[in-house]
Order: structure tokens, then C-alpha cells, then sequence
């Protein structure tokens, strides 16, 4: 492999994190993948510290709400769901989509792939309605797989990892037999131009892999998304948020990686794909989860590297 240091500029990539983080989010957070959240079981998560409780209702909305019960601040994660409502454990206090003093439900998403909450006291910017979400296959048609893991580092840390595709191929040989950036934004890009474009080679074994050609690009500040422009599963997409969590106990940053695959293909074969995605599904997120192990440590270095100058 040709050396990619001189390629990978440190001002083109904090530039195009700079103009990533400053677009707005309508404060919404993913919390997990929408499948986690089932009917008839709470689900118990934190954003930014904040203590939540998700839940469906027999229909399938999705609900969101603080994590703590306002009577003497029992998990609700563990209440007992009847209906559209959560019954505490404690004594019995019954929650609902409707609320009630000193506990205020909060909105929810579900796009189909990933669920998601919005959070106005911590974004802290104009809300929208919705998240603001990528062009994307339609999921119901699309092999989806989620994978998620947790970093001690910044959200930003884990969009800059991916606005360095320089890093790809020595960083992750195991996964990529050839990556090579074909177009990076410049320091002053404007919207239309702000995005990368990839030639890659996704490895299948030694000396085989899979060229395609795909474009990076930020619709929001803790998301990035990787679209194949050209090739095997042209249009699929790969979505990665970073979700600030509660802080280590020493203050360190926590923040979970959710990423999602979303394949399409309009091979004949893909159709038979979709019908076995419940085994298809767990090789996906192995892939992924191999390949943020070796990104997470990257992120989390990034982080430490930042810290320690700010100290200094």
C-alpha cells in the first residue's frame, strides 16, 4: 500500500468536522435499534446522563419517558406494562403516554431501522418534528442489521474517525483489500460539495474483495453516512451515530456507536436474503462490530490526545 499521510490533512478533516458538527439536530439522540424495543418489555437506557424508559404500545407506537419513577425514583425499566401503560414495582404508580405532574413523556421516532428521542434540554436548538435522516433505501424492503458499542471518547471523536478514510486500508486490513479517496471537500466547502468520495474493496478472503464506490457525507452533527454510489448494493447505506451517554465516574466521556446497515440490491438472490435476514443479520453486525473494534480505539486515542492538550 501507497503511505496516505500526506493525503490525510489534518485541516481538511477538522474542517469538515467543524461544518458536521455545526448543523442542526432538532436535538434528536438514537437510543438503540427499533427491533430492541419490543411490545410488553421496557426498555431502560441513559442520553447525556438523562435516565430513560422507551415502550410500545399494543400497536406498536413507541414512547418515551423519564427513566425514574416520580414518586420515590424507582427504575421504571423493571415496571410491568399493561396496556399502553407502565405499572412501577414499587407501589404500583401507574405511567402512560399521557404523563402526569412531575414526569413528562418525551418524543419519540422510530424510522424502522433505529429508534430515537428527542431531548430538548440538551440539545438545546429548535426542535423538529422528526430526526433529520439521510436518504436511504425503504427499510421494509432492505436487510437491516444494527450494531452498537460503547467508547470512552466524544461524539465528535467518532464522526472525525470516519471523515478520515485516509486510515481505512492500513487501519483496517482485515476488511478492506484497497481504499482510496477519489475526492475530499477543501477546507472551504460549501453543502454541495461537502462530502468524500470512496473507491473501495470490501475483502472477502486474501486475494478477493468486492469494488464499490461510495460517498460519505453528515446530515447532522452525530451522524455519518456512507452511500454505495456504484457497484454491489448500489444504494445501500451504512449509518453511523455517536450518542453521548453518562460520563465514567471520573468524568471521561462515554458515548455509544450505533451503526446500521441498511443492503439493498435488486439481484434476484437478495429477495431469498431478506427471507433468511435472521441469519444473515448476526454476520453483518459481527462485521461491523470487527471493524469498530479497531475504530473505537482510534476514537478513544483521539479523545486522550485532545485532553491531554487542553490540560497541558
Amino acid at each position: 500500500m501507497e503511505p496516505t499521510w500526506r493525503e490525510a490533512k489534518v485541516g481538511v478533516i477538522d474542517a469538515a468536522l467543524s461544518r458536521a458538527t455545526a448543523r442542526p439536530s432538532g436535538n434528536w439522540y438514537v437510543v438503540g435499534a427499533s427491533r430492541d424495543i419490543r411490545t410488553g418489555t421496557p426498555f431502560g437506557t441513559s442520553v447525556a446522563g438523562v435516565e430513560l424508559v422507551l415502550w410500545r404500545s399494543p400497536s406498536g407506537e413507541l414512547h418515551a419517558g423519564p427513566g425514574a419513577c416520580p414518586h420515590l425514583g424507582a427504575d421504571m425499566s423493571t415496571a410491568v406494562q399493561q396496556g399502553c401503560e407502565l405499572i412501577c414495582r414499587w407501589h404500583g404508580l401507574s405511567l402512560g403516554p399521557s404523563g402526569r405532574a412531575g414526569w413528562r413523556t418525551l418524543p419519540a421516532h422510530d424510522d424502522g431501522a433505529l429508534a430515537w428521542v428527542r431531548l430538548d434540554a440538551v440539545g438545546r436548538e429548535e426542535p423538529t418534528e422528526a430526526p433529520i435522516l439521510p436518504a436511504r433505501p425503504p427499510v421494509d424492503e432492505s436487510l437491516v442489521a444494527v450494531a452498537s458499542m460503547v467508547g470512552t471518547c466524544e461524539p465528535a471523536d467518532v464522526i472525525a474517525n470516519r471523515l478520515d478514510p485516509w486510515h481505512g486500508a492500513w487501519f483496517h486490513p482485515h476488511s478492506f483489500a484497497d481504499l482510496r479517496v477519489e475526492r475530499a471537500p477543501g477546507r472551504d466547502a460549501s453543502e454541495e460539495d461537502d462530502h468524500f468520495d470512496l473507491r473501495v474493496a470490501f475483502r472477502l478472503s486474501k486475494n478477493w474483495g468486492i469494488p464499490v464506490r461510495a460517498r460519505f457525507t453528515c446530515p447532522e452533527p452525530r451522524t455519518i453516512v456512507m452511500h454505495i454510489t456504484e457497484g454491489e448494493g448500489e444504494g445501500s447505506v451504512v449509518e453511523t451515530h455517536a450518542t453521548p451517554l453518562a460520563p465514567h465516574p471520573d468524568g471521561r466521556p462515554r458515548t455509544a456507536v450505533v451503526e446500521a446497515t441498511i443492503a439493498h440490491s435488486p439481484r434476484p438472490g437478495f429477495a431469498h436474503a431478506r427471507r433468511v435476514q435472521a441469519l444473515v443479520r448476526p454476520a453483518m453486525e459481527w462485521a461491523a462490530k470487527r471493524l469498530w473494534t479497531d475504530d473505537i480505539e482510534y476514537a478513544e486515542r483521539t479523545y486522550a490526545v485532545r485532553a491531554a492538550r487542553r490540560r497541558g
